[in-house]
């Protein structure tokens, strides 16, 4: 189960923790809903600087809402447009320091500025993706990247 943790100390560390609890939340749990709801809500108390954090599920046409942290959002996302579509689309993470000038760019909440979108793939199927947001412009770098990225692989294996 999980036990809040204070989260201070190496980031790397920290980091650490937060993949630990994600395995911790999915272990044995079938549903995938319950499993994104809960992914999204540990991002959403870990990270600092983020006013939106959720997913998106890919339909086979487009990427629909789905469980999520922040203000209420965009519903449905067609692929190729904006950051997460073009993401879903491409099959890779973007890493949008500023968002204003990302061409097509979708805005869901006028307040955010900066956004990192991973794809979720697995056996080849793209399933969603993971959009989080943040008020900040230049907010993610390299290392959030690689931690996002392996969050997503864990929670993959459960989907």
């Amino acid at each position: 189960m999980f036990h809040t943790k204070d989260y201070s100390g190496p980031r790397a560390e920290q980091q650490t923790a937060v993949l630990s609890q994600l395995r911790a939340l999915i272990h044995d749990e079938p549903n995938t809903i319950a499993n994104l709801a809960n992914a999204s809500a540990l991002l959403n108390f870990y990270l600092e600087d983020i006013n939106w954090v959720g997913f998106y599920l890919y339909d086979g046409n487009e990427l629909v809402l789905g469980p999520f942290q922040g203000l209420p959002a965009c519903i449905r996302i067609p692929m190729g447009r904006g950051v997460c579509g073009t993401s879903a689309e491409r099959r890779e993470t973007l890493r949008i320091q500023d968002v204003h000038a990302f061409p097509g760019h979708i805005a869901c909440d006028a307040a955010s500025n900066s956004e990192i979108v991973i794809p979720i793939v697995k056996d080849d199927k793209l399933l969603g993706v993971l959009d989080i947001d943040s008020p900040l412009q230049g907010r993610f770098d390299e290392e959030d990247q690689q931690f996002l990225e392996h969050f997503v692989d864990i929670l993959t294996q459960q989907l």
